[in-house]
């Protein structure tokens, strides 16, 4: 990772800070936002007429979702929480946020305590069997973080045998198990660092966005090592028969890489630390 002369966590706190602030001044709620009209019955009619939404994020995530100076998250995901929201002529004052952590998002969504969920999300057929994804939005891949000072763990290959931390309910949990490392669960992965500092786990092991979003709030504690060795499709997390909402939610996601919100969103919050990728396309099948 090349040195630059303004330091990463710098660049990524005064960028959350702005967000947050200019959330404040441009006064979002001021002019309102129209209210489509939905089909009777649907979930977007449903959300619109209430005027409410409850999304489902991370509260610990920096660059995706984080609990930011107002004391509301910030970051990628809840941009694209926001975005949905708006879609349905939801302003941000009507999103309640709720915190979701990997091993509660499939029962939140079931039980009704959150409409979505948007939190680093990887699509996959296991997770499909109890709810329903629009997306992918993003593509993410499992890496490594290590202590600034180590040197003997480069790829997957050396984690075997090792203890390595990661988060209970994640995918990159049962990737660890595959690769034969000794998997260190915890609920969060900041509580992952804790055990990384104190030699409990030679390293932490989940998405390479969120290890940089990591390694860029310690810097100069640990660094990313190693290519990405999985792929990691972030998807929103709804009702599993919600075809409609689904479809809403997809059409949305197109409508914002077109017109460049997208990209404009992922500027102001990951894009302090990671470069800026062309999305995924949408899978239009369930």
């Amino acid at each position: 990772m090349r040195t630059k002369r303004i330091s990463l966590i710098a660049v990524a706190a005064a960028s959350m800070m702005a967000l947050a602030g200019c959330s404040a001044a441009a006064a979002p709620d001021a002019a309102p936002i129209p209210v489509p009209t939905f089909a009777a019955g649907t979930t977007m009619e449903r959300l619109a007429s209430a005027g409410s939404i409850t999304i489902g994020t991370k509260f610990d995530q920096p660059l995706f979702g984080l609990i930011g100076p107002t004391g509301t998250p910030v970051g990628f995901d809840v941009e694209i929480g926001k975005k949905i929201a708006a879609s349905l002529g939801i302003p941000e004052s009507g999103i309640k946020w709720t915190e979701t952590v990997s091993a509660n998002r499939e029962l939140f969504i079931e039980n009704g305590t959150v409409d979505i969920v948007v939190a680093t999300y990887t699509i996959n057929d296991k997770r499909k069997e109890r709810i329903s994804f629009a997306g992918p939005y993003y593509s993410a891949g499992q890496s490594i973080l290590v202590k600034a000072d180590n040197t003997s763990i480069n790829t997957e290959a050396d984690l075997a045998g090792k203890p390595v931390c990661s988060v209970t309910g994640s995918t990159p949990a049962a990737k660890l198990g595959e690769i034969g490392a000794v998997p260190l669960l915890t609920d969060t992965y900041t509580n992952c660092l804790e055990p990384l500092r104190s030699g409990a786990a030679v390293a932490v092991s989940t998405d390479n966005v969120i290890l940089a979003g990591l390694a860029a709030q310690n810097e100069g504690e640990f660094k990313v090592v190693g290519d990405p060795f999985t792929q990691e499709p972030y998807g929103i997390g709804l009702g599993k028969t919600d075809t409609a909402f689904r479809t809403h939610i997809n059409d949305m996601l197109e409508a914002a890489y077109a017109d460049g919100s997208y990209e404009a969103a992922w500027t102001a919050t990951a894009g302090t630390v990671l470069p800026f990728v062309t999305p995924p396309a949408v899978n239009r099948y369930p």
